[in-house]
């Protein structure tokens, strides 16, 4: 809001873009699986570092619907707004985290960027020491589905701003 001292106007936000196609809607049978696999790869993971990695895998591809979606999964989900808004800068706010959350994160970004074309012996390790076989195979299989899941959101240009929590689920 822009106040002066003879009136009061309000700025409008910029406008919502919409979605290039509800995908969908235009593949119902590949939407369908994606949800049986999300909650397949959710299952033996603790809630809030579940949502901790899909909010960074989010953030490193730019997928502001999933942002929207899983900040308010975490919400709802007992996690804090400081971890949340640290998550961006976790580096540099490691204190703020486990070191079991932090493998996860630092997995997380190896295998969502790939930029060597691989994910490096020592970031794997260190997941692997704190996770057993099990639930490290699962915290991989939820890092592969956000990264499939943030390339529709951000292809399709999906609009956040719109989930609630535990909508999608």
């Amino acid at each position: 809001m822009t106040t002066t001292d003879t009136e009061t106007t309000t700025t409008p936000y910029a406008a919502e873009r919409p979605a290039r196609l509800e995908w969908a809607k235009h593949a119902p049978e590949v939407y369908k699986a994606m949800i049986r696999l999300d909650a397949a790869a959710r299952q033996g993971l603790e809630p809030k570092l579940y949502e901790l990695v899909k909010i960074r895998a989010s953030q490193l591809n730019h997928c502001a619907f999933c942002l929207d979606m899983h900040t308010k999964d975490a919400l709802a989900a007992g996690e804090s707004v400081e971890r949340i808004v640290q998550l961006g800068a976790w580096e540099e706010s490691r204190h703020f985290y486990t070191e079991k959350e932090l493998a996860a994160i630092e997995l997380t970004e190896a295998v969502t960027v790939l930029t060597d074309g691989f994910v490096p012996d020592e970031v794997y390790e260190k997941a692997a020491a704190h996770f057993e076989e099990a639930e490290l195979a699962q915290l991989l299989s939820a890092i592969a589905v956000i990264n499939a899941w943030n390339r529709f959101g951000v292809t399709f240009r999906m609009a956040p701003g719109h989930y609630r929590p535990g909508q999608h689920r």
